[in-house]
This record gives C-alpha cells, sequence and structure tokens, in this order.
C-alpha cells in the first residue's frame, strides 16, 4: 500500500511538472508568433514608408513627415513595444533576464554578465525597467492618439471627397434632365 502512495504521489508531480512545462512552452510559442506577425507588419510597413518618400522623391514634392508618415512611423512604435514586452515575457518563462548593459541573455540569478561582466543587480533592472516601461507606455498612448486622430481625419477627408463627388453627379443627372 505504502508504495503505491509514493508511485501515486511521484506521478502527480511528474504531471503537475510537465503540465507546468508544458503550459510555459504553448505560451513561449504564441508570444514568438506574435513576435514574428509583428515583425512582418513592421516590415510591411517600412515598406509603405519607402514606396511613399519615393514617390514624392519621383514627382519632385517636398517630403512632409509629421504629416504624411506619422501615422505609420506611430504604428511601428506600437509593433516595437509589442515585440519588447512579448521578449521580456519570454524570457520571464525560461527563466531568465538581459543584461541592461549589452543585452545578453544570462539565467535570473546571475549576479554578473558572462558577456560584458557588468555587475546585475536587481536595483538597476528593477528601475530600468520601470522607466523604460512608463518610457513606452508614454509612447504607445502618443502614438494611439495620433494615430486615431489621423483615422479622424481620413475619414472627414474620404467624407468630404465623397460628399464633392456626389454634387458632382448630381449636377450631371439634372443636366441631363434638361437636355
Amino acid at each position: 500500500m505504502e508504495l503505491l502512495d509514493k508511485i501515486g504521489k511521484k506521478a502527480t508531480k511528474t504531471y503537475k511538472v510537465t503540465a507546468e512545462k508544458t503550459s510555459k512552452l504553448a505560451k513561449e510559442t504564441k508570444l514568438k508568433i506574435a513576435m514574428s506577425m509583428n515583425k512582418s507588419n513592421i516590415s510591411d510597413l517600412y515598406e509603405e514608408i519607402g514606396k511613399k518618400v519615393y514617390e514624392k522623391y519621383i514627382r519632385e514634392e517636398k517630403i512632409e513627415i509629421k504629416e504624411e508618415l506619422l501615422e505609420l512611423c506611430a504604428q511601428i512604435d506600437i509593433l516595437a513595444s509589442e515585440i519588447e514586452e512579448a521578449r521580456a515575457e519570454i524570457l520571464h518563462l525560461k527563466d531568465r533576464k538581459q543584461c541592461f548593459h549589452c543585452f545578453y541573455e544570462m539565467d535570473i540569478d546571475a549576479h554578473f554578465c558572462p558577456n560584458c561582466g557588468i555587475k546585475q543587480t536587481k536595483e538597476e533592472e528593477i528601475r530600468e525597467n520601470q522607466e523604460k516601461q512608463e518610457e513606452d507606455e508614454k509612447k504607445i498612448e502618443e502614438n494611439k492618439e495620433l494615430v486615431e486622430e489621423s483615422k479622424r481625419k481620413e475619414t472627414q477627408i474620404s467624407g468630404k471627397e465623397k460628399t464633392s463627388k456626389d454634387v458632382e453627379e448630381n449636377i450631371e443627372l439634372e443636366d441631363d434632365e434638361i437636355v
């Protein structure tokens, strides 16, 4: 009876460890997929920016970065921030950390970076992470506002275009009825 209890406890413990590791792997895989998709989206945005700049160059027009490319740049900032958050979460799942100086990946308990030798203190990490996170959140909020404002402007412009097209069509219909 005692042997069966030991086997049961060992099996339960093994199951819990396996389930935890499987869960971590699944979450890590989802995060890596999300990172990959965000990187692909960033690439697409870079391409779109390049096309816009080249079109302006060909037409010999002045490039107004603030007006024309701000929304795309804001989207890139948001995606880059999401990639960084996913990367940090993956490190956490692996019980790893990154050197704040050279960004080398190391064990979470390491006191010195094996790559550059810089002392790794938790206080510095916490402070830098908090500052970086606050900056990232601030940028994200600013960029979201810019994207929303740009979308509102596009909606207003497209609404005006439709209105002017409707007026032109109505004038043409009235001219046809008169003739």
